[in-house]
C-alpha cells in the first residue's frame, strides 16, 4: 500500500498577500524584509524581520569579499544562536552552501566534515576554532549591514544545494546529504499548512542548528510564515519551563528524551503553559505512554512525526485538529507518498510489515561524492529508509523497528521496538533501550536497559516479570541493566550501536 497525499507546491502564497513564491527561490523573506515585526531572538538579539534582513545582507557582502559565490560551501560552526540562522541565508543570497557543523565536535570530527564538504570559508567563535586550514570570520567580527549600493545576483535554481547535513555516522563516517532549495521550501511550505502557522505563531527554538529538524520545523517554517523564532540556550527543564512562562511560544518541537526529562520534574502547581498550542516530537520513536503523560501532565497535544535527514525532515505527522493515533507516526504529508515493502521492492497491502518507501518532492539529492551510496539509497525515486513498518487502512504509519536494529535470536526475527513498548507500559519505566547481545548458542539475545523515573523504584525481577506477561518467551530480555541515562548521540537519539559495543552477555548466560 502506498499512502498518497500529493498536492500541487508549483508556488506558495502568503496570507493576506498576492506575493508568489516560486520553488527556485529560497527568499524567505521576500514578503517581510521591510518589516517591523518581530522575527528571531536569542539570549542577545532581539531583531525585527528588517532587521533580520540587514544582517542577512550584511554578513552575504563579507562572504562575497571573500570570494564565496556560487556553489562554494561555507562551513558554520557555532552554538544555537541568531547569528547562526543569518549565515545560512547569508550563504543562500549568494546561491553558496551551507553545512553546519556541530559545536561540540573535536577538531578531528570538525575537520573531516569541513574537509568532506569541501568548505572555502568556515564560521566559529574564536581564532582558534577548528577549520582545517580554512579561512575563518569569527563570529564576533560579523557584518550586520551591507555596504551602500550593494547588490547580489541571480536567486539559486530549485535543483541548487541549499544544505549539506552530515548524518551522525553510527554505522560508519558521516555522509553528507544534499539538501536542495526545492527541498528546503517543500518542507518549510508542508509544515506551514499542516500545523496551520500564521503570523500569531511563535516557536522556541531548543533543538540543536546542525541537525535539518530545527532549520526546517522550527526555522524556516515560521519565518515562510511570517511568525517569530526564540532560540533558547542550553536545554535544561527549568530553562523551558522559565521559556514558556516569559516568552509565550505557541509551539515547540523536541525529541522523546526531552518530553521524558518533562515529565519527570517535579510537580508545578504555578506552572503556566496555556500559551502552547501543540508540541512536536520526531527523531526518535516516543512510546504511547510517555504521549499520555505528558498531555495529562500540561494538557499540551504532541504530535508524533517521522522522517530521515535524507528526506529533508519530516515525511509522516499525526495532524494537530484531526484524528491523532497514539503509537502512530500519522499519515504521509501532503505531497508525499508512504508505500511499505518487501525485500524484492514489492508494494505490501495494509496491515503487512516490511521496509518504509517514501517519495515526494522531499527526497535528497544524493550522498555528497558518493554516487554508490546515493543509488543504494534512492531506488527509482523512492527513499529507502531502513526502517520498518506498517500502514493501516487510514494510511497511518506505524514503526515496528530498525532493519539493522532487528535481533536473530536463534534464526528467529524479534524487533527490539515490541520490546521496549512492552517495558513501557511499567509504571515505573521512563526510558528504555534493547540491543541485540552476542550469545555463544543463539547468535543474539535481547538485553533491555532502562532508565526509571526519579521518584519510582522497581527491580529487574519486577520488569522481567511484567514482559513477560506480555509477550513469548523468545522475546522476553535474557537481562535488564537499570541505569541513570541511555547513551545518546549528538541530535539526541539513543545510542545504540554504542551500547552494542559496550556490552557483552557471560558465556554461561
Amino acid at each position: 500500500m502506498t499512502t498518497d497525499n500529493t498536492v500541487t507546491t508549483d508556488s506558495v502564497v502568503t496570507t493576506g498577500s498576492a506575493v508568489t513564491l516560486a520553488p527556485a527561490t529560497i527568499e524567505y523573506l521576500v514578503w517581510h524584509r521591510e518589516s517591523d515585526r518581530p522575527c528571531v531572538r536569542d539570549d542577545s538579539l532581539q531583531l525585527t524581520y528588517s532587521e533580520f534582513a540587514r544582517r542577512v545582507d550584511g554578513f552575504a557582502s563579507q562572504l562575497q569579499e571573500h570570494g564565496i559565490g556560487a556553489g562554494d560551501v561555507v562551513a558554520v560552526m557555532l552554538p544555537n544562536r541568531a547569528e547562526l540562522l543569518v549565515a545560512l541565508m547569508a550563504a543562500w543570497r549568494l546561491r553558496a552552501i551551507a553545512t553546519p557543523v556541530n559545536p561540540a565536535f573535536t577538531a578531528a570530527e570538525a575537520d573531516y566534515q569541513i574537509d568532506d564538504a569541501g568548505a572555502a570559508l568556515v564560521l566559529g567563535t574564536g581564532p582558534g576554532a577548528p577549520s582545517a586550514g580554512r579561512p575563518l570570520i569569527h563570529v564576533d567580527d560579523m557584518v550586520t549591514a551591507p555596504p551602500a549600493g550593494w547588490t547580489v545576483g541571480d536567486d539559486p535554481a530549485a535543483d541548487e544545494t541549499a544544505l549539506l547535513i552530515y548524518t551522525s555516522g553510527s554505522t560508519g563516517r558521516p555522509k553528507g546529504v544534499q539538501l536542495t532549495h526545492a527541498n528546503l521550501l517543500f518542507m518549510a511550505a508542508s509544515f506551514r499548512t499542516h500545523l496551520r502557522l500564521t503570523e500569531s505563531d511563535h516557536c522556541l527554538l531548543i533543538l540543536p542548528l546542525f541537525h535539518v529538524n530545527a532549520i526546517a520545523v522550527s526555522f524556516l517554517t515560521p519565518i515562510l510564515s511570517g511568525a517569530q523564532l526564540s532560540i533558547t540556550g542550553r536545554f535544561s527543564p527549568a530553562r523551558f519551563f522559565e521559556d514558556i512562562a516569559t516568552l509565550r511560544p505557541t509551539y515547540f518541537s523536541a525529541v522523546p528524551t526531552i518530553y521524558a526529562l518533562l515529565v519527570s520534574q517535579p510537580a508545578q502547581t504555578s506552572l503556566d503553559t496555556s500559551s502552547l498550542r501543540f508540541g512536536i516530537c520526531g527523531a526518535a520513536p516516543i512510546s504511547k505512554e510517555l504521549l499520555d503523560r505528558v498531555e495529562q501532565r500540561f494538557g499540551l497535544v504532541v504530535v508524533e512525526g517521522y522522517g530521515l535527514t535524507e528526506g529533508t525532515c519530516a515525511s509522516a505527522c499525526n495532524p494537530i485538529d484531526g484524528p491523532r493515533k497514539l503509537g502512530t507516526v500519522g499519515p504521509a504529508l501532503s505531497g508525499q507518498r508512504i508505500g511499505i515493502v518487501d525485500e524484492k521492492g514489492n508494494t505490501l497491502p495494509p496491515g503487512k510489515i516490511g521496509e518504509v518507501v517514501i517519495e515526494g518532492p522531499n527526497v535528497m539529492a544524493g550522498y555528497l561524492g558518493r554516487p554508490d551510496e546515493t543509488a543504494r539509497t534512492v531506488v527509482d525515486g523512492r527513499l529507502h529508509t531502513g526502517d520498518v513498518g506498517r500502514l493501516d487502512e487510514d494510511g497511518y504509519l506505524t514503526l515496528v523497528d530498525r532493519i539493522k536494529d532487528m535481533i536473530i535470536r536463534g534464526g528467529e526475527n524479534l524487533y527490539p521496538k515490541e520490546i521496549e513498548n512492552a517495558l513501557a507500559e511499567h509504571p515505573a519505566v521512563l526510558e528504555c533501550a534493547v540491543i541485540g547481545a552476542p550469545h555463544d548458542v543463539y547468535g543474539e539475545v535481547p538485553v533491555a536497559y532502562v532508565v526509571t523515573y526519579p521518584d519510582r523504584e522497581t527491580t529487574e525481577e519486577e520488569l522481567l516479570s511484567h514482559v513477560a506477561d506480555r509477550l513469548t518467551r523468545v522475546k522476553v530480555p535474557e537481562a535488564i541493566v537499570l541505569v541513570d541515562a541511555l547513551p545518546r548521540n549528538p541530535v539526541g537519539k539513543i545510542d545504540k550501536p554504542g551500547l552494542r559495543r559496550r556490552h557483552s552477555v557471560p558465556a554461561d548466560a
